[in-house]
């Protein structure tokens, strides 16, 4: 097969589960199909064979080619909130969020949704598992762990959600809530299911990843909305994920909450619990014996001083863990490999251990871990032959990192957002040193701000004025100490 693409002296960290006597990286060649495959990989030299007119070479003189991250937790339509409610926990931070969002409309979340999913492309994540805004604004009242209907929006404030990562050229997991609570459960579940099938019609297939639950039982007010979402769960054929004890507050009211997943039948591999960061041992005894999974945002959950989830205990169990960025609203900076450091040193923190956990072993979580837990790792997560060419060129020399003492320690530790070249979905550059390739790209970030500062203005919280600011005479600055 001629190629599209040949890269020639790659530092490749292939991230496929090496077989016995194989390197788990290596100096090589990695090949791309016409059809956004890879279609060989390598050590040494690539075959002369490959080297057909017509094919794009790129010499890359050593620099790193590793698998797009997966975000296999994100929302991506909040990413013109960044900076909101700073010094919130979860619950008064979900509430500013939302009260923004009751004044946005299909077109709003149509342009909040392709600019964060720019965002994450031109970070490094080629591939998340997306909780779209749900079409029923609530708000959830902690003291009575209750939600409050406050608007009903039509099914367009979905579906541009849609098309708005689709535009992006993002490979997304939509995820989509039931809001039994919201009407009549026979009209409930019928909408979901249309909602299902339009997932997949405003997505090109190659960048459809597959629809799933997004779980509410966290802020439910009783037990049917578990067996709604099973019955769900079963009907298409699909999964759940649900956020779960991940705050401290009102602790007791989410860990009894747990039964009805239970009794509902829901436990098992297609129920993923996002953050999972409060569990009894009962839980997680529970969620092991069933095979089930879990999804980790160590920076979310530090920045909302949700706590830290003792993932390595979860993976001692037996529970498959992946990694997710989490919103840009509670993430700030879309950042994987900030999100693998300061889960990497949580880890070794908490068990005052340093070997408890690996650079290889954060980067697999945060690549093949979260494919594997989002039951997609046969097209994504690893560079392997025919999967999609999802792969980033990171140049550990520019700005320079020193000598390489541990090529996984160098990825994860010592690289960043600064060394991140170039990224590629299906064999295309997508982004190049920030700046994404997507037609869109250029008028997202104008499109945000005037839609978010408009609505955040409805909702009684304008945002600063910072042409005015620029132009007030600064005041003396105040003396330190």
């Amino acid at each position: 097969m001629t190629p599209s693409l040949l890269l020639t002296d790659a530092l490749l960290l292939p991230m496929a589960d090496p077989r016995p006597g194989e390197p788990d990286w290596f100096r090589g060649w990695l090949a791309v199909g016409h059809d956004g495959r890879i279609c060989g990989i390598g050590p040494g030299e690539a075959p002369t064979a490959l080297l057909a007119p017509g094919v794009q070479v790129r010499a890359l003189g050593g620099a790193i080619v590793a698998p797009g991250f997966i975000s296999a937790h994100s929302h991506l339509f909040t990413s013109g909130l960044r900076g909101i409610a700073p010094e919130s926990t979860l619950y008064p931070w979900v509430g500013a969020m939302m009260d923004v969002f009751a004044h946005t409309d299909a077109e709003d979340m149509y342009w909040s949704t392709l600019h964060g999913s720019l965002d994450f492309i031109a970070n490094g994540i080629t591939s998340a598992y997306n909780f779209t805004q749900s079409r029923v604004t609530w708000r959830y009242d902690p003291t009575t762990a209750r939600n409050v209907l406050a608007a009903v929006h039509p099914p367009e404030n979905l579906t541009r959600q849609f098309d708005g990562a689709a535009d992006a050229g993002l490979r997304t997991i939509a995820s989509i809530r039931l809001d039994d609570e919201a009407g009549p459960e026979a009209e409930v579940l019928a909408t979901f299911a249309d909602m299902v099938a339009a997932a997949r019609t405003h997505s090109p297939p190659e960048l459809f990843l597959g629809a799933s639950v997004m779980g509410a039982v966290q802020w439910a007010a009783g037990p049917r909305t578990a067996e709604v979402e099973a019955r769900a769960m079963r009907t298409h054929g699909i999964t759940n994920q649900a956020h779960f004890v991940e705050t401290a507050q009102g602790l007791d009211v989410q860990q009894a909450k747990f039964d009805w997943y239970v009794r509902a039948g829901a436990l098992g591999p297609d129920l993923l619990f996002g953050h999972f960061i409060h569990p009894t041992d009962e839980m997680v005894d529970a969620v092991a014996a069933a095979g089930g999974r879990m999804v980790w945002q160590p920076t979310s959950n530090g920045r909302l001083a949700s706590g830290v989830a003792d993932v390595v205990r979860y993976a001692r169990a037996g529970i498959g863990v992946g990694m997710g960025l989490d919103d840009q609203a509670c993430t700030d900076i879309s950042d994987p490999f900030g999100n693998m450091r300061l889960g990497l040193y949580s880890q070794r923190a908490l068990h005052h251990d340093a070997a408890v956990m690996s650079a290889q072993q954060v980067l697999r979580l945060h690549t093949l871990g979260s494919a594997e837990v989002l039951g997609v790792a046969d097209r994504v997560g690893s560079l392997e032959v025919g999967k999609f060419a999802d792969f980033l060129v990171v140049d550990h020399t520019a700005p320079d990192t020193g000598p390489v003492w541990d090529v996984y320690a160098t990825y994860v530790m010592a690289c960043g957002l600064r060394n991140l070249k170039d990224v590629y979905i299906g064999g295309r550059l997508a982004a190049r040193e920030g700046t994404c390739t997507a037609p869109r790209a250029a008028d997202a970030p104008g499109q945000l701000r005037e839609r978010i500062t408009r609505a955040a203005a409805a909702a009684g919280t304008p945002l600063p004025d910072l042409a005015a600011a620029r132009a007030t005479p600064s005041e003396e600055p105040a003396a330190l100490g």
